[in-house]
Parts: C-alpha cells; sequence; structure tokens
C-alpha cells in the first residue's frame, strides 16, 4: 500500500468513484440544481476546491445529496461533509449491519473478501455514528455454538490462528503496514471461513470471533499507518463487532485504544477520548493491566492534542499506576509485550512535545531508552523511527540545531527499510521544521541528503 494518492476530501474520491473531471461533476450538479428550482449554477472547477474549504450554500448542498440519492433529511442532521460518506456503500454496511453473530460474520466475510484499496485519507464515522457503535458494542449478542454445519472444529484451531497472527504482529514491527495488511486479510479470511462453515462448541466460537477481531485490528492499524484512514475505520469497526460477538472485552479495549490513535491523530481528540472512556467504563472487565494503561496512554495523548496540560499529566500518571500492577510480560496478553515502561515514557514525551514542553519532552524520551524495562529499540523499527524524529522536533525547539541534526540522520538510517506513511508523515515534519535553518550548513546539507 502507499499514501501517494490518498484522497483527501470526500468530493475528491467521489470524483474518482465515478470517474468524472470536475467540470463533469459539477456539470450533474448544476442539473440538479436547476431541477430543484435553484436556477443555474456556475461549473468552473475552482468551485470544488473552494467547497472542500469553505462548505457550499444550503441548495447546492442539496444538489450535491439529489446526485447521489441522499435524502434532504440526511444534509441537516450529518452536515457538511458528513452527508457525502453515506454516497459510499461499504461505510453504510459497516455502520447500519446489526451486533449480532451473522451481522459480524457478514461484516468480516466483506472486509476479508478481497484488497480493496480504499484511497480515503479522511475519517468516515462521524461523531454520532461513533457514540451508536460503542454503546452497541456493549450490549452485543454473543456468539452461540454451531453444531449442524461441516466438520468439528476444537481449541487447536484458535490457538493456532492466535500464534500466526502474533507473528504477523512482529512482522509489522519490522517491515510496516504494505505487506503485513494482505497477511492480515489472509487470516481474517480463514478465521471467517471457518466460522461460517465449521461447527464448534461455544468457547470456540467466541475464541474464533476474537482472532477475527485480532485480525481486523491488525489490518486497520496497517491501513492507518499507510494513510488509508477510511479504510482502517471499517477494520476497527469490524473487529469491534467481532470482539462483541467474541464477549471478549479486553479485545474490544485493544481495538477502541488504537482507534483512538487514528482519531487524535486526524484532528479529533474528543472522539478518541469517547473511544478510550467507553472502554474504561467497566474496567474490570478487562483483563490485562497493559490494556489499561494503553488506554489512559491514548486519553493522555488526546488530552495533549486538545491542548489540555492537566488532564494529559492525570492520564499519564494514570497509565504508569495500571502497568505498576502488571505481570511480567509472558503471563500477560502475547499482543501487549510492547507496552513497557520505556513505551509509556515515550507516550509521556509526545505528549510534552504536543503541549509545547521540549525539556520535559527530552527527558521522557532519555528515561524511554535508559529505563530497565526500556522501549525495544531492536524490535520496534518503526515506532524508533518516529519517536526520534520527535525527539529532534524538541532539540529543534530548544534552538540545538546540531542534535537536532543528529537525531535525523538516525531517522533517515531507520526508515530505510519500512513501509509506513506515518513514519514518513513524520519525517515531513522534522524536514519543515528544519527548512527555517537553511542559511546553517549542516541543516542544508541534511535537507539535501533528505531529498536526494
Amino acid at each position: 500500500m502507499t499514501a501517494a494518492t490518498l484522497w483527501d476530501h470526500p468530493l475528491s474520491a467521489l470524483l474518482a468513484h465515478n470517474n468524472l473531471t470536475a467540470a463533469a461533476y459539477l456539470r450533474r450538479v448544476a442539473d440538479q440544481h436547476r431541477a430543484l428550482g435553484y436556477g443555474g449554477m456556475a461549473v468552473r472547477k475552482e468551485k470544488l476546491t473552494r467547497w472542500k474549504r469553505h462548505p457550499p450554500g444550503r441548495p447546492a448542498q442539496l444538489a450535491i445529496a439529489r446526485l447521489h440519492g441522499i435524502p434532504p433529511v440526511e444534509v441537516d442532521r450529518l452536515g457538511w461533509p458528513d452527508f457525502l460518506m453515506l454516497a459510499f456503500p461499504r461505510d453504510g454496511a459497516v455502520l447500519e449491519s446489526e451486533w449480532t453473530p451473522a451481522g459480524t460474520l457478514h461484516l468480516l466475510t466483506d472486509m476479508g473478501g478481497s484488497v480493496d484499496l480504499d484511497r480515503r485519507g479522511f475519517l468516515v464515522v462521524t461523531a454520532s455514528a461513533l457514540a451508536a457503535s460503542v454503546a452497541q458494542w456493549v450490549t452485543a449478542a454473543p456468539a452461540v455454538a454451531v453444531g449442524d454445519r461441516g466438520r468439528r472444529v476444537g481449541a487447536e484451531a484458535p490457538e493456532l490462528f492466535d500464534a500466526r497472527l502474533h507473528a504477523l504482529r512482529h512482522l509489522d514491527d519490522i517491515v510496516g503496514a504494505g505487506q503485513v495488511y494482505t497477511a492480515a486479510l489472509v487470516e481474517l479470511r480463514l478465521i471467517t471461513d471457518l466460522l461460517r462453515n465449521a461447527s464448534y462448541s461455544e468457547e470456540v466460537g467466541r475464541r474464533l470471533f476474537s482472532c477475527a477481531a485480532e485480525a481486523a485490528r491488525l489490518a486497520g492499524w496497517c491501513a492507518y499507518d499507510a494513510g488509508r484512514i477510511a479504510q482502517a475505520e471499517q477494520h476497527f469497526l469490524t473487529g469491534l463487532r467481532a470482539s462483541g460477538s467474541a464477549a471478549d472485552p479486553t479485545s474490544g479495549a485493544v481495538i477502541l485504544a488504537f482507534w483512538a490513535n487514528l482519531r487524535y491523530a486526524k484532528g479529533d481528540a474528543r472522539g478518541a477520548l469517547h473511544l478510550v472512556d467507553s472502554a474504561l467504563d467497566d474496567h474490570r472487565k478487562i483483563t490485562s493491566p497493559r490494556v489499561t494503561a494503553m488506554l489512559h496512554a491514548r486519553a493522555a495523548r488526546a488530552h495533549s492534542k486538545a491542548e489540555e496540560p492537566t488532564s494529559a499529566w492525570r492520564r499519564v500518571d494514570a497509565a504508569f499506576a495500571a502497568y505498576a500492577s502488571a505481570p511480567p510480560s509472558d503471563e500477560d496478553l502475547p499482543s501487549m509485550t510492547w507496552i513497557t515502561h520505556g513505551e509509556l515514557h515515550q507516550v509521556a514525551a509526545s505528549s510534552a512535545l504536543s503541549l509545547n514542553e521540549p525539556r520535559r519532552a527530552l527527558e521522557h524520551f532519555t528515561a524511554a531508552v535508559t529505563h530497565t524495562d526500556q522501549y525495544d529499540t531492536q524490535r520496534e523499527t518503526r515506532g524508533t523511527a518516529i519517536y526520534l524524529a520527535r525527539q529532534a522536533e524538541a532539540h529543534l525547539l530548544l534552538d540545538d540545531v546540531d542534535a537536532a541534526v543528529d537525531v535525523g540522520h538516525k531517522v533517515v538510517k531507520l526508515m530505510g527499510g519500512v513501509d509506513s506513511a506515518r513514519a514518513s508523515d513524520t519525517l515531513d515534519d522534522l524536514r519543515e521544521g528544519l527548512s527555517g535553518h537553511k542559511h546553517i550548513p549542516i541543516v542544508r546539507n541534511f535537507l539535501d541528503y533528505v531529498a536526494a
């Protein structure tokens, strides 16, 4: 997967889906505008660019809705540009399917059926849909035993899927999203095939749904890492449904934590906090202290993005407090071994940077790799590159240009074998920060080196 041709707005995606130029699309909108009794409408292509920045007038919005078969009431209910999401059929299926095992299986089949590279790089789940989905997750109907179809499978099947998914998680750490995304979909298809065509006990069925939830989460994370935000949200919501069918609140909490990361990174800190706090509403159902620590860490980042320092540092403290009760990593969930004191320090450092506290950020960046329970820089190649780029940004805020450039070279070296749009975006941010110092030779040489 590549983020090179991502669509940045629903209008861009609609033009691409319908294979229309800007002028052709505007002519169709103008026809609807006239049919609704609003008269003629200019069709200069600059209008689309303006609409991406500022909402069009209500007559134009109604004309666009009519063109795509969207009821007028949705224009007012969802607003611009959220009502345009209703023009994408898969979004509707993911949001509207029943929260039952049968509904989950339908979505798992759809989402795992093909490598559909949805190139929409913007959020597609509205605030109201986000809240409704989490509410339905809490009351989702769990799976029951199936004894009247296909061959019978036992506990060995989910155990094997757990092992394969564990290997994929480590591969994702090393090579990034590209290849792992396709592999996660293969696992999703295999798991879904058993759920649809085999017989199993209630316990085995629920464990298989848990495996499906993790495969969907991993696919969602890989899609997010490649910058394909719409696709990531579809996978996260499908995984959340699978965790509901599995009656596995811990698995659902993990998905909500990763989804929260996406939401605050794309500017929706409030939505991220809603996801995290919903997962923590009944924290006693979460079986892993590391998951609880991760949720508080995600909340800290969301508060830092919202420029709320008191709340951010309170959640950092809560993350460390939850981690204090965690057992040794080999006694916790295999998917949570990456949560260490060092990881929490990296989150604290990133939060401090968002809050414009560069000295505090550097203290935590240093603690992340010097603590006895340190951040694993050998395994977490992509994460190390991202955190180092943020460390360079902290140096730059303190006017330590030499240190920023030195760390920048480490980032470039690490990113050589990693396929990650997030890491690339982080490096772009560092380049932009350094661009104001081009008059300094080492900066100019670094920027020339990166551009080469």
